[in-house]
């Protein structure tokens, strides 16, 4: 996912994270405990919406809370695979429009990945392809 440097990209199925990039490393467990609150958020936005939801073709969640430091943006898919994004509170230059778009592009991938006849759905994503788009997505923002 593509967010500013110190960030957290992750992609959760069921509560149980499938794909999660942090940078820089050693920031690790707290951008962890950040994604894991932000489902809660992410849940009560979904129960929210209700059936307006599955009715919806934009699934982007919008800002699920900001902290001092950071901002937690979510995304959730038709089959509820939810995309939770972290990202630097100081980066002004990246616009609402633009995760949208960041979110799109790494929704299309993570469907790349699941297109693929060697994954088995639920497992840990390991895809080269799906990290690199992560990693230019990460390069294009800093």
């Amino acid at each position: 996912m593509a967010v500013p440097l110190p960030g957290d990209k992750t992609v959760v199925a069921q509560n149980y994270p499938l794909y999660i990039r942090s940078v820089p490393t050693e920031s690790e467990l707290k951008f962890h405990y950040m994604v894991h609150t932000s489902l809660d958020v992410v849940d009560e936005k979904i129960s929210a919406m209700g059936k307006a939801l599955v009715d919806q073709r934009e699934l982007y969640l919008g800002l699920l809370y900001p902290t001092e430091d950071y901002k937690v943006y979510g995304y959730v898919t038709n089959s509820k695979v939810k995309f939770v994004m972290v990202v630097d509170s100081s980066n002004t230059a990246l616009r609402d429009n633009e995760i949208r778009s960041m979110f799109r592009k790494l929704h299309n991938s993570y469907t790349d990945v699941m297109c693929n006849p060697f994954y088995n759905p639920g497992d840990r994503i390991q895809s080269r392809a799906f990290d690199s788009m992560v990693t230019s997505m990460m390069v294009q923002v800093c």
